[in-house]
């Protein structure tokens, strides 16, 4: 669980960072949980973007991909959506050290 200033300390790394992870209108599959865990691993901190036509996720829905993903939540905004997790990839320099 993250705390506030970590929280907004990634909130602020993520305003530079471009969506890595695109859902499309077909929603959340096992797929896309399979994709967010590789970069998660590869990344640490990610923006997934949901496609235009699809509803912004509500607590359940990001309860859901925070378990599913074993990531936080840093914060959704509109269609995009933060996440981090810290990553065991060796040589990764980790963003909360």
């Amino acid at each position: 669980m993250l705390n506030k200033q970590q929280r907004i300390k990634l909130r602020s790394l993520a305003t530079n960072i471009n969506p890595t992870v695109w859902v499309g209108k077909e929603g959340f599959d096992l797929d896309i949980y399979e994709k967010i865990k590789e970069e998660l691993f590869n990344h640490e901190l990610i923006k997934i973007a949901l496609n235009p036509s699809m509803e912004k996720l509500d607590e359940n829905g990001l309860s859901e991909l925070a378990t599913k993903t074993e990531a936080d939540i840093v914060t959704q905004i509109g269609k995009k959506i933060v996440l981090y997790k810290q990553s065991d990839k060796k040589g990764l320099k980790h963003i909360l050290d």
